[in-house]
């Protein structure tokens, strides 16, 4: 197993259980203490995780802290395009999609910029702007109002009555992370309330998430584990998330990424 590899096998399972022991590193991973004290040291460095007497564990992140959009927007970027290509196959000409705020809707924004006859309904500024500058005629963008947070989502009593007066066919949503007990989570309170109406504005619900959601935790839930119909993610999803979400959701796709692809070349101009 390569460096790159073990460390990455070392981060899902800091992620995924909160702490993790260098003895049972060395006997999981088969290589000796002195690697996985190295491999340690270098995810520290990157401020991935936090070392500790013996091991390490999370990075400690709160359950309320929220990157910017364009902090969010350079992360995981070979997984959000696949995962927005793949999602694009789930949407039809002539059909109300909405979608929610995030940089992973806002790569599937560029895929959708080709379906026609299109009506987007969204509470994203970014998103918004996407189809604003495709500037196709036969589609139709519905921006809600309201109060702009950092992930330039609009929320509030404003986005709330807007939505709850529509009727969509599916929602792509996107978010800060998932896990078996919280569900779907924001780490927002007045965003999570916007989506909560988007869900249940919507006939279908398709959530787009990384493999780096799993097992975080925001603040507020969204919406539980079993209410999507379908989860986009890639295949750096761990094996237990796999299943899990195989058992409780409608779907699971799982968009694995070419690492010869390179990005859409619209996405690139956009960035």
């Amino acid at each position: 197993m390569l460096a790159q590899q073990r460390q990455q096998a070392i981060l899902e399972k800091v992620r995924r259980t909160g702490g993790v022991r260098v003895a049972e590193l060395v006997r999981d991973l088969g290589v000796s203490d002195m690697t996985i004290r190295r491999d340690l040291e270098v995810l520290a460095e990157r401020g991935l995780i936090e070392k500790v007497h013996g091991g390490a564990t999370t990075t400690g992140v709160g359950s309320t802290e929220e990157p910017g959009f364009a902090a969010k927007s350079v992360r995981q970027q070979a997984e959000k395009e696949a995962i927005a290509r793949r999602a694009a196959r789930l949407v039809r000409p002539g059909g109300a999609v909405a979608l929610s705020a995030g940089t992973t809707t806002w790569t599937l924004a560029h895929h959708l910029l080709d379906v026609p006859e299109l009506t987007v309904i969204t509470n994203s500024v970014q998103v918004a702007d996407v189809f604003h500058r495709g500037g196709r005629p036969d589609q139709t963008v519905v921006l809600v109002g309201g109060v702009r947070t950092p992930s330039d989502a609009l929320v509030g009593p404003v986005a709330v009555a807007a939505i709850r007066s529509l009727n969509v066919d599916t929602l792509m949503l996107g978010v800060h992370g998932m896990s078996s007990r919280a569900g779907y989570t924001t780490p927002n309170l007045l965003e999570a309330e916007t989506d909560r109406e988007l869900v249940a504005a919507a006939q279908q619900l398709v959530v787009l998430a990384d493999h780096t959601k799993w097992g975080t935790v925001g603040i507020s839930t969204i919406a539980a584990l079993d209410e999507a119909h379908v989860v986009v993610s890639d295949a750096g999803l761990p094996p237990e998330a796999q299943a899990e979400l195989t058992e409780r959701v409608g779907e699971l796709v799982i968009a694995d990424p070419s690492p010869d692809d390179e990005l859409d070349s619209k996405l690139e101009t956009a960035l």
